[in-house]
């Protein structure tokens, strides 16, 4: 059964043992930020927090508790999604993209019970009072001071607003965006929206100030899990992120009309922060920020936003997330994403077997990749194909090995690709696009990437030596030291020392 709600998911995570409450005082400045970083650095993830005493900058007590840490482990991204392993979504995508109409009037009846599920997914909006909206303020009852929103590390150009769905709408072809945008609280009334250049939500801006129509937005903190994971996942500009969200439902997402325009938001949210862009306005100084790359990320103009109401539930919980140096929440998110989309991948180029992110790369700066090889040249067909892909094209460092290797063992996969590379004759450079984040690209969002090709190589690549075989101990002496591993006591012996 789907999760509604965050209070549905906190119960949920407190089940299962993941969820520590914090009823001792902590300042939503800088200090909330401290004991979830150190958190979040604990094997596994560590726990999902809720605090209960939480200090606003004036340093009176919030009247919201905070969550956070919320989808940072591998079994609470699971259980955000409804599934025992995120896998599983992206083998319910293989099975739909697998489905040919068969011959025969009772092997297409056999069809319907798929193509019915289908049709279940597109969000549904309700009338009436919703939860997001039990409460309301409009006009001078606006004071984003009231909100623990979180300043997170010492140099951020104030607090933000993290864990976010961004709502927008591409008025030429009616399509609504959901994306997952940092905002920085600017003032009670107003805040600044920093989206890339490479998001949808940017391109919708960039529409409307052609036109020279203001833009209404929506802010949604808490919507239910799989809605907040689909914000955060690089879906294709036509395809809405809540209709995506009821497919990993498996219900569809409930939404209502916000109160001061003609958006649509999640009627089960935690909280909605309702407002106008105006493109004609100049832009405001947004940042810096302590980003996921583990590096400030430079001030820069971006629009700013005009609050005209807030609604949350009477009962708030006040979500959000930090980003830093990886390991950290962000990274199960994107976990999440590289398992569900593999399928997609796999149906563009298809001697795919699997990929991975490492945390260490922050997701674009480095990405393992296994093939199915079959001809020469077909390492860098890959990665010409992979940089072509949607956000994939700010992947910086792409390493290509045979499939074999588990990817998502990092030590196994760099001893293989350090094994197996010439650096001159492996090595391939492009240019192209890449993060805003990235310091360290020579142009702002534009710079260089390398491709490695650590497969084997074929006599058609110039290689005429001998390839070499992997070590590997033959299966029957692995199962009969299997049989007896356990007793002979070696493991009990060093985790005893």
């Amino acid at each position: 059964m789907a999760l509604d709600s965050i209070p549905d998911f906190l119960a949920a995570i407190d089940r299962i043992g993941e969820l520590v409450r914090i009823p001792q005082p902590v300042r939503a400045k800088l200090e909330l930020c401290e004991i979830a970083d150190r958190a979040s650095k604990l094997p596994g993830g560590g726990p999902a927090l809720l605090f209960e005493h939480v200090l606003l900058d004036d340093g009176t007590r919030s009247a919201f508790p905070v969550a956070i840490n919320l989808f940072g482990s591998m079994r609470r991204m699971a259980l955000a999604l409804g599934v025992q392993s995120l896998d599983e979504h992206g083998d319910r995508i293989t099975e739909l993209l697998n489905t040919k109409v068969p011959d025969g009037f009772v092997a297409k009846l056999g069809m319907l019970p798929r193509l019915l599920e289908v049709a279940k997914f597109p969000p549904r909006v309700k009338g009436g009072a919703a939860p997001c909206q039990e409460v309301v303020w409009r006009g001078d009852e606006v004071d984003l001071d009231r909100i623990p929103i979180i300043t997170c590390w010492p140099e951020d150009g104030g607090p933000y607003v993290t864990l976010t769905a961004v709502i927008s709408k591409d008025y030429a072809r009616g399509i609504r965006n959901v994306g997952m945008y940092r905002v920085q609280k600017l003032g009670p009334r107003h805040v600044a929206m920093h989206w890339q250049r490479h998001k949808t939500g940017a391109e919708h801006f960039r529409q409307m100030a052609e036109r020279g129509e203001t833009m209404p937005v929506c802010i949604v903190v808490g919507a239910d899990p799989a809605s907040v994971y689909s914000a955060s996942a690089p879906l294709p500009p036509a395809v809405d992120e809540f209709l995506f969200a009821g497919f990993l439902r498996r219900e569809p997402v409930r939404l209502v009309k916000a109160v001061s325009n003609e958006l649509e938001v999640p009627a089960d949210a935690e909280l909605v922060i309702e407002g106008y862009i105006d493109p004609r306005e100049e832009m405001v100084v947004e940042g810096p920020f302590g980003d996921h790359t583990g590096y400030y990320s430079e001030a820069d103009l971006y629009p700013r936003v005009h609050v005209t109401a807030v609604t949350m539930r009477r009962q708030m919980t006040y979500c959000t997330t930090i980003v830093g140096r990886p390991p950290m929440e962000d990274y199960y998110l994107g976990h999440a994403t590289e398992r569900i989309f593999l399928p997609l991948l796999k149906l563009t180029t298809p001697e795919i077997v699997d990929y991975h992110m490492p945390a260490e790369g922050v997701f674009h700066n480095l990405v393992f990749v296994s093939i199915r090889k079959s001809y020469p040249g077909q390492a860098h067909k890959v990665m010409n194909a992979l940089w072509g892909a949607g956000l994939m094209s700010l992947a910086k460092v792409i390493v290509v090995v045979d499939h074999d290797i588990d990817v998502r063992n990092v030590s196994e996969t760099w001893w293989y690709a350090l094994n197996n590379i010439d650096p001159e004759r492996d090595a391939r450079f492009t240019m192209g696009p890449v993060d805003v984040l990235d310091h360290a690209s020579r142009a702002w969002s534009y710079g260089s990437k390398m491709g490695l090709d650590a497969t084997r190589k074929l006599p058609e690549e110039g290689f005429t030596r001998d390839w070499p075989r992997i070590i590997r101990m033959d299966d029957a002496t692995r199962a009969a030291v299997d049989a007896r591993w356990a007793g002979l006591g070696i493991e009990r012996a060093w985790s005893a020392r």
